[in-house]
C-alpha cells in the first residue's frame, strides 16, 4: 500500500535499522547484531518494548469504519469501551472498564443504562488547546451513532441496525437524504441521561447485547471535536482515545508504533487465572498490582511471509512468534524442540473461536443464486475441494473440519452436528454437474453452463506463500471437476473492500469471535448483513426468520434448535465453504512475562511485561 494519510515514522535508529533488517530478511543473523555494545544495566535503563507482527496489513485506525482483526487490535489498545473480559479468566467473564459499574439491564433485555467512572481522560491532542479533556457519557453515544453515519460507511452498521435501537434509523434516513447526520437530535434509542450515565434502548429483547459494551467499535468513548477537526479518510490516522496506549507512528502496511499514554489514569493488574491455568496463576502472582501499561512501547511490524518472521522470532526481533509450515520442526509430537525449550521458549496452543471461510457470491450470476442448477455447481466445487491436504499439508494439523460456521468455546456450538462440509469427493461432484447440464459441450476438456457459455470462476487471493499454497489446493479441485478457474491476486485490505461492495465472486478468510456467543457466526448469512459479516451476500427469508427469532430467545434449548435449522439451510445452499477451526500455536520467549492469548478480548497489550534483563542476557 501507499503511504497515504499518517504520520511518517522518523529514520530508524542504530537498533531499529538492525531490527528492521532482520524483520525484512530471511536472513539468520546473530540477535547479537539487533543490540549496540551497551552495558546489561544501559539495556534495562531502555523503554520496555514489546515486539511483535501482524501476517497481514492493517486497514485503519478508526473504530466507526474498520473491522478487521489487526486494526481492531490496535484500536482496542487505544480507544475504551465501558466494560472489558477479565483477561485470564476461563470461561470469559466480562468486568469493568470505564463503566463504574455493571450496566444495569430492565424492561426484558430491552434498556441497558451505562454509568461512566468520573475522571479519565483523553488522551492530548492539539484540538484540545493544552487542556485536559475528560471523557464523559456523550462521548460514547456520539461513537455509537457514528456507526450509523452514512458518511463512515461503517461495517458495524448492520450489527447495529440488527438491534433495533429505537430512532436511529429515522437519522440515517434522513441523512441519506440530506448529507448530514443530525448528531444533536435526541432519540430514544442511545440517550445521554446525566454527565456520566448514558442509556441504550432496544425495540426487541435482546439478552446478549451487553457484550457489545466490549467493542471498541460500538461504545468507545471518542471525541466529536477530533473526528470533526479532519475528514473521513485523516481520521484513520488520528485515534485519540482514553487508552493505555496512543499511536506515536504509522507506516501503512508496514509498521505500527505504540507508546504508553502518558495521561492514563491509575489502573493495575487484576486478572482471575483458572484453577488449572499454571501460567495464569504465574503471570496473575508475577504482576499483581503492578500498575498498566506496564510495557513501554509496542513495535509492531507487517510480515506476510512465515520464514522471516519465524527468524526475526528466533533471532529475538519478535517477542512472540508463530512457525507456521514449520511446526513440525518447532513442536514435533506436540512438544516444543529441545533446542528451544533449552532457550526457556514455551508455547501458548488453543483452538481459536474463529472459522476459516471461502464464499460464493450469491448475487454473482455465475456462482449465486438459489436454483437447483446453482447449488449444485457450488455443491461440487466444495466437494472438490481437499480439505484433508489443507489441514494436513498446509495447517500441519493445527486446524478441527468444520461441520457448521461455530467453533467451539463459544455457546451455540454443537458437537452433535454432523454434515458434508469437510468431505472430499470428486465423482460426486462430477455426477452433480453431469445431472444439472455443466458438460463440455465444445471437446475442449472444459466444461460449459448449462446454456453453453463459458465457465471461469474467478477466485480472489493474496500474493503470500500461504494464499498461493491454498490457491494449489483450489486449482487441483476445480481440475478434478473439469472448471476453468482465474484467481485474481490483490493485497488483502483491498480484497476486504471488494469484497464488502459485492464485486468479488469467490474468496477465502476468517471470521473471529468478539464475544462468547455463536450469533456472530450466524450473521455470516443474515440477510441484514450483507455488507459486512456476510460477504456472501446470502438472503432466505427461511433463515432470516430463524436468525431473528433466536437473537430474542434466551440460551437453552429452544434457541439451540433454531440454530440446528440455521447450519442445516446454510450447508443445504452452500453459501459458504467452511473451513474448520484454527488450533492456533504462539511461541514466546521467556522474558515475555503474563503471555495469553483471549478468544474475545483486543486489549492484551497492557497485561504484558517484560524482563528487560532476561532479554538482554539471552540475545547478547
Amino acid at each position: 500500500m501507499n503511504n497515504q494519510a499518517g504520520p511518517v515514522p522518523p529514520e530508524p535508529t542504530t537498533d531499529e535499522s538492525r531490527r528492521a533488517f532482520v524483520l525484512g530478511s530471511a536472513a539468520t543473523t546473530s540477535a547479537l547484531a539487533l543490540l549496540p555494545t551497551r552495558t546489561l544495566a544501559q539495556l534495562a535503563a531502555r523503554p520496555k518494548t514489546l515486539y511483535w507482527s501482524f501476517p497481514s496489513a492493517e486497514t485503519g485506525f478508526d473504530p466507526a469504519q474498520v473491522s478487521d482483526l489487526y486494526s481492531n487490535t490496535v484500536l482496542g489498545n487505544i480507544f475504551e469501551p465501558p466494560l472489558q473480559y477479565d483477561f485470564l479468566a476461563r470461561p470469559a467473564q466480562l468486568t469493568l472498564r470505564t463503566a463504574a459499574e455493571m450496566p444495569l439491564v430492565s424492561e426484558g433485555d430491552r434498556v441497558f443504562t451505562v454509568k461512566l467512572r468520573p475522571g479519565i481522560y483523553f488522551q492530548d491532542d492539539p484540538v484540545f488547546k493544552g487542556k485536559r479533556r475528560e471523557m464523559v457519557a456523550a462521548d460514547c453515544v456520539y461513537q455509537f451513532k457514528r456507526n450509523f453515519d452514512p458518511r463512515f460507511k461503517s461495517p458495524h452498521y448492520a450489527a447495529l441496525s440488527n438491534a433495533k435501537p429505537l430512532g436511529l434509523e429515522v437519522l440515517r434516513t434522513e441523512a441519506q437524504k440530506t448529507g448530514r447526520f443530525d448528531y444533536d437530535r435526541p432519540v430514544d434509542g442511545i440517550r445521554v441521561l446525566d454527565r456520566y450515565v448514558f442509556e441504550v434502548r432496544l425495540a426487541e429483547p435482546d439478552p446478549r447485547f451487553i457484550y457489545n459494551f466490549a467493542f471498541a467499535n460500538y461504545f468507545s468513548a471518542v471525541a466529536r471535536e477530533v473526528v470533526e477537526s479532519v475528514s473521513e479518510t485523516e481520521i484513520q490516522a488520528r485515534p485519540v482515545g482514553t487508552g493505555p496506549y496512543r499511536l506515536a507512528d504509522w507506516r501503512r502496511a508496514s509498521r505500527i508504533i505504540l507508546e504508553r499514554n502518558p495521561t492514563y489514569r491509575e489502573e493495575t493488574y487484576t486478572a482471575t487465572p483458572s484453577a488449572d491455568d499454571v501460567r495464569g496463576i504465574e503471570a496473575a502472582q508475577q504482576l499483581a498490582g503492578k500498575r498498566l501499561p506496564i510495557i513501554d512501547r509496542i513495535d509492531i511490524s507487517i510480515i506476510n511471509e512465515t520464514q522471516p518472521q519465524w527468524l526475526a522470532f528466533l533471532n529475538g526481533a519478535l517477542d512472540v512468534g508463530s512457525p507456521g509450515e514449520l511446526l513440525n520442526t518447532a513442536a514435533p509430537n506436540g512438544r516444543v524442540a529441545p533446542a528451544l525449550a533449552k532457550r526457556g521458549i514455551w508455547v501458548d496452543r488453543y483452538v481459536n473461536a474463529d472459522i476459516i471461510i471461502s464464499y460464493f457470491n450469491m448475487q454473482d450470476p455465475l456462482v449465486g443464486g438459489y436454483t437447483p442448477a446453482k447449488v449444485a455447481l457450488r455443491r461440487a466445487i466444495a466437494l472438490a475441494y481437499d480439505l484433508r491436504r489443507e489441514i494436513r499439508d498446509l495447517r500441519r494439523g493445527q486446524m478441527v473440519p468444520a461441520q457448521s460456521a461455530v467453533p467451539p468455546g463459544v455457546w451455540g456450538f454443537d458437537p452433535t452436528f454432523v454434515s458434508d462440509m469437510g468431505q472430499f469427493d470428486p465423482v460426486r461432484a462430477n455426477t452433480l454437474l453431469d445431472t444439472f447440464g455443466y458438460r463440455d459441450t465444445n471437446g475442449d476438456g472444459w466444461r460449459e453452463q448449462p446454456d453453453g457459455k463459458p465457465l471461469v470462476v474467478e477466485y480472489a487471493t493474496q500474493g503470500d506463500p500461504f494464499s498461493r499454497a491454498l490457491n494449489e489446493l483450489w486449482q487441483k479441485a476445480f481440475d478434478l471437476v473439469g472448471i476453468r478457474v482465474k484467481f485474481n491476486i490483490g493485497q488483502w485490505p483491498e480484497q476486504a473492500k471488494s469484497a464488502r461492495v459485492g464485486k468479488l465472486m469467490m474468496w477465502g478468510l476468517g471470521w473471529s469471535a468478539t464475544e462468547p456467543d455463536a450469533e456472530t457466526f450466524y450473521n455470516l448469512g443474515f440477510s441484514p448483513y450483507i455488507g459486512a459479516a456476510n460477504y456472501a451476500r446470502f438472503e432466505l427469508p427461511a433463515y432470516d426468520a430463524l436468525c431473528s427469532r433466536q437473537a430474542t430467545l434466551p440460551n437453552g434449548p429452544e434457541r439451540m434448535a433454531a440454530m440446528y435449522e440455521m447450519n442445516r439451510l446454510m450447508v443445504a445452499y452452500m453459501p459458504y465453504k467452511f473451513h474448520g477451526h484454527r488450533i492456533l500455536n504462539s511461541f514466546v520467549h521467556p522474558w515475555v512475562i503474563g503471555y495469553r492469548r483471549h478468544p474475545f478480548a483486543r486489549d492484551a497489550f497492557k497485561w504484558f511485561d517484560i524482563d528487560a534483563d532476561r532479554r538482554a542476557r539471552d540475545i547478547g
